[in-house]
Formats: C-alpha cells, structure tokens, sequence
C-alpha cells in the first residue's frame, strides 16, 4: 500500500505544462492581490509619503566615467519587468508550437476571442478621449491580468471545467502577444538607431545560435542582458527584449526520447548489477549511474521548459507582486468622484468592464457562427460570458501599460484608480455569472 501511494505521487507530478502554468499563475494571483492591498494601505496611511519616495532612489552602476542610474522603480519596470516577458514569450512560444495555439482549429476561438476583447475596450477608451490628454491611454483598457483571473477560477474549484480555464489563459496569451505588439510600435520613445542597430545585430547572433544548435543556456542569457541594454539605450521599451529573447530559446531538446529511455535503461541495468555483486566501489559507481541518469533527464527536456520551469515561480511569486507593491501606490484622497468621472477614468473602467466581456463574447460568437471558429462542447455561452468579465481585471499589465501612457502623475494616479474599480467590478460579477451558471450546470 505504501509503495502504491509513493508511485502515485510521483505519477501526479506528470501534468500537461499548460495545467502547471494555470496552477502557479493562480497561487500567483493570491500573492499579487495581499501586496496590492498592502501598497494601497501604505500609501494611503501616515507612511505614504515615504513608502513613495523610497521607490524614488536612484541605483546605479559605475565603470570609470560610464554610468547606468535609474530609480529603483524603474529598474523594476524595465528591468524585473523584461524577466516576465521573457516567461511570457516562452509560454507564447511553447503554446504556438505544442500547445493550445499549434494549431489553427485550437488557436481560433482563442484568437478571435483575444482580438474582441482588445478592439471593443479600445474603441470604448477613444469614443471618451478623442482629444485631450487621455489620447495616448487607449492601450490600458486591452489588457488583462492573467494571475488575478485564474485565482477567481481558482475559487471556484472543479466546478469550472478544464476547458474553460485553457480558454481564459490562451485568450490571456494571445492578448499579451497584442499588448507586445502595442508597446512597440505605440508606446516608444525617440528613437536611437545606433543603438538599435546594435540590438539588431545582437538579435542576429541569438538566432544564429539557435540555428547552429547550441545549447549552452548561459551563452543565450549573456547575449539577452546585451539585448537588454541596447534596446534600453535606443528607446524601445527595453522589456521587449524578454519577448525577443524568448523566441530565439531553443525548443527542442539535445536528446530525444528514444534514446533517453534506451540510455536510462542501460544505465539503471548497471546500477543493479552494481548493487548485488560489487562492494567496494558500490558508493562510487551508484554516484557515477545516478548522476548520468540526472544529465540524460536534463537533456530530454528542452531548454526553453528548463527555462520556464525555472523562472516562473520567480516571476509569479516575486517579480509581479514587486511590480504591484512598487506601483499599486493609489492615492485615494481626495475628490473621488472627479476621480472616476472624467473622460480617462471612464474610458478606462467601460473599456475594461464592458468592453472585455462584449468584445470577448461577440468575436468568439461570430467566429464559431461564421464556421472559422468552434467551442468546446463542455464551454456554454453563459461560461464564455463569465471570462470575458474575468478578462477586464487588467491590474498589473494595466498599471504597466498606463506607466508608458501617462507621465503627468495626477493622471496616472487617476488612471490606476479607474483600474482598481474596474477590476473589482469585473472580477466580482465573473465570479458571480461563472458560479451561478457551473450551479445550473451540476444539476
């Protein structure tokens, strides 16, 4: 019985990566939230001031007369911040080639779904600020947070299907691709050539590397904080380099599984042989098997998992939470309702909690309807419904997108705010559609 137990836990540890990004991204969610609320509680307490010129000091690094200073927020932001988007291109990269997105018939709701609950937020944001100050913001609306919205799933337990949840996150992943796409080519400062050509051909080697098979991670990591510099340097937003990164890791491993079993399978017929005849060197030759069994795991697995595997509870568990406790700091004082009525603020809040639900529901309903699209037969409407609002909890790459968007801080400070209600409100009534409809369902 105890053997059965121990060779059941070992098998419940083999899950699909999509599943393990799902679970972590959830727990993820629980974190994020404690250290929104813990920064909005300082901020808005007698530490405030303080709490917000702590992230105000200047850190930097000195070589002679080169310098590198920046404030720590901004080394979160562009810094820490081009560590997530490296995960995010990872999990972009493995959903495009295995994953939900491998293909054109799984990839379609998702997409059409993604691209609704883009288009409808900010088409809502421009109609409200055609003109003004608040003409740059269109891009915060399009985002979600996909921690925050699996944690409400999370909630929910085995109630929601599994279905459901890989809809959300791969509508999630497609909607980071387009928020990528929006950082680049919108919210970039002028532009430096030199040092853009420089990224330019730091990019080349990266592929060049990939293309001739090499494997040394180290050397693919060196070449990406270059990347990082260079495009830090020339005004695009240096967390693109994550994403850029990220594309050019290889995704096939040094040994296949063929030979990992045939080799395994040689290696652990020596170790017992090892075990029963030999004494004196037992010690040294179970070490030397069990060490070419550990090197034969590493290789069957692909360098872009091993990368992912190892970075995403860095990034779900410390860098995104940082992100939050460093930029969540919302000044609450003041006249509330000026705060949310004037034409940002609205913008924001009915593009993230009509627009995301609308947008995410039309499109996906026109793409199943026109034939280029098709739902799975264990997701209704009403649960599709339910995720498109869970999709208006934008939260952290809200907040991202509304850095790059706004630098007067009394606009920010109202853009964050239109965010927190937004994703409230959205994130309240999902939980609330998603149980009354999984209720309906169970009976």
């Amino acid at each position: 019985m105890i053997q059965f137990l121990k060779e059941k836990k070992i098998f419940d540890r083999i899950k699909d990566p999509l599943v393990e990004f799902m679970r972590m991204e959830a727990f993820g969610g629980i974190v994020l939230m404690f250290f929104t609320i813990l920064a909005m509680v300082l901020t808005n307490s007698m530490f405030g001031e303080s709490f917000l010129a702590y992230w105000k000091q200047h850190f930097g690094i000195h070589f002679g007369e080169w310098e590198l200073s920046k404030t720590l927020i901004h080394w979160i932001n562009d810094g820490l911040m081009a560590i997530f988007f490296f995960v995010v291109g990872l999990e972009i990269k493995r959903e495009v080639l295995t994953g939900g997105l491998s293909s054109i018939k799984k990839a379609s709701l998702p997409i059409f779904g993604a691209i609704g609950g883009m288009v409808v937020p900010a088409l809502i944001y421009i109609a409200f600020n055609l003109s003004g100050s608040g003409t740059h913001g269109w891009g915060v609306p399009m985002a979600t947070d996909i921690a925050f919205a699996l944690g409400i799933l999370l909630l929910l337990g085995k109630r929601i299907p599994t279905s459901l949840k890989l809809l959300l996150t791969s509508i999630a992943i497609v909607d980071d691709i387009g928020a990528v796409i929006v950082i680049a080519l919108y919210y970039t400062n002028q532009i430096d050539w030199i040092y853009l050509l420089y990224g330019g051909g730091i990019y080349a080697i990266l592929w060049g590397l990939n293309l001739l098979k090499v494997r040394k991670l180290p050397i693919f990591l060196f070449f990406g904080v270059l990347l990082w510099f260079t495009l830090l340097k020339s005004g695009v937003h240096a967390t693109l380099a994550g994403i850029l990164l990220a594309f050019t890791i290889p995704a096939h491993a040094n040994r296949n599984v063929s030979e990992f079993i045939r080799s395994n399978t040689v290696l652990l017929k020596e170790l017992g042989t090892t075990l029963l005849k030999d004494k004196k060197l037992k010690e040294k030759k179970i070490q030397s098997s069990i060490t070419a069994v550990e090197g034969n795991c590493i290789e069957v697995i692909s360098p872009l998992e091993r990368l992912e595997h190892f970075f995403h509870p860095w990034v779900a568990y410390f860098i995104v939470p940082l992100f939050a406790f460093s930029n969540a700091g919302v000044i609450l004082g003041g006249d509330v309702i000026s705060n949310i009525l004037n034409p940002i603020s609205l913008g924001v809040i009915l593009g993230l909690f009509l627009g995301k639900p609308i947008g995410i529901f039309l499109f996906s309903y026109l793409g199943v309807k026109m034939g280029f699209a098709q739902k799975p037969k264990k997701i209704c409407w009403s649960q599709i419904i339910g995720i498109g609002f869970l999709g208006g909890i934008g939260f952290t790459m809200s907040f991202f997108v509304s850095q790059l968007a706004f630098s007067d801080p009394l606009i920010l400070n109202q853009a964050k705010i239109a965010v927190l209600v937004a994703s409230v409100m959205s994130g309240l009534l999902g939980f609330i559609i998603l149980k009354m409809v999984s209720s309906k369902v169970e009976k």
